[in-house]
Parts: C-alpha cells; structure tokens; sequence
C-alpha cells in the first residue's frame, strides 16, 4: 500500500512517494519508522519561492529549459510550478535519510497540471 497526501506516513516498513518539483527525478520510499518525527517524513520537494515570487523572477523560456525532455505545460499560467521555484530534491532526500528508505526513484517524463 502507497501513500501519498500531506506528510508522508513513514511507519516501520510503509511505501511511500515523494515527488520532486516538475522536472526533478521522485522517489518511492519505505519508512523507518523514526518516533522523533512521528513516523513521518516530507510529502515532496517544498517551494523554495511564493507563487507570486516565481511569476516575477522566471520567464517562459526558463520555464522551457527547466523542463527540457519532459512533456508538460510551458505556458505562462504554469511559470509558478517552474522547477528552480522548488528545493532541490537530493537535498530534501538526504536531510530525511534516517526517516525513509529509497526504494525506487521515478524519472519525471510527463507531468499534468491543471
């Protein structure tokens, strides 16, 4: 059984997904069941940068380089989803290593949004 919704469950042995941002790999994880975190773990990459923060700073073409050899939305209702907007998975991944287990990790090749 996967979970998938707000913090991740990361009980003894639990699957688990942590996405990454857009254009970053995701990971299938198994729990460890660490009490100091309450059996849980992130939920996925976390913005590094408020929507509104990100539709100033990135342009459409960052927006296109960013996400290069994946099939998503490159438009500007989607430039506050850009990847740089996000913390950098591995980071997120290596901060939490004594929370989860890296099972399997997923290359992003299509990402839907809205």
């Amino acid at each position: 059984f996967v979970t998938r919704k707000g913090a991740v469950r990361a009980r003894e042995g639990d699957l688990g997904i942590i996405p990454g941002s857009m254009g970053a790999r995701s990971y299938i994880v198994r729990g460890k069941g660490n009490e100091e975190s309450f059996h849980s773990c992130s939920h996925g990459a976390g913005r590094v940068m408020s929507r509104e923060a990100a539709k100033k700073r990135f342009t459409l073409e960052d927006h296109a380089k960013a996400t290069a050899g994946i099939e998503c939305r490159k438009d500007v209702d989607v430039i506050d989803e850009t990847p740089a907007a996000y913390k950098p998975i591995d980071a997120v991944m290596a901060a939490q290593a004594d929370l989860v287990e890296v099972v399997h990790t997923l290359k992003q090749v299509v990402c839907v949004k809205g």
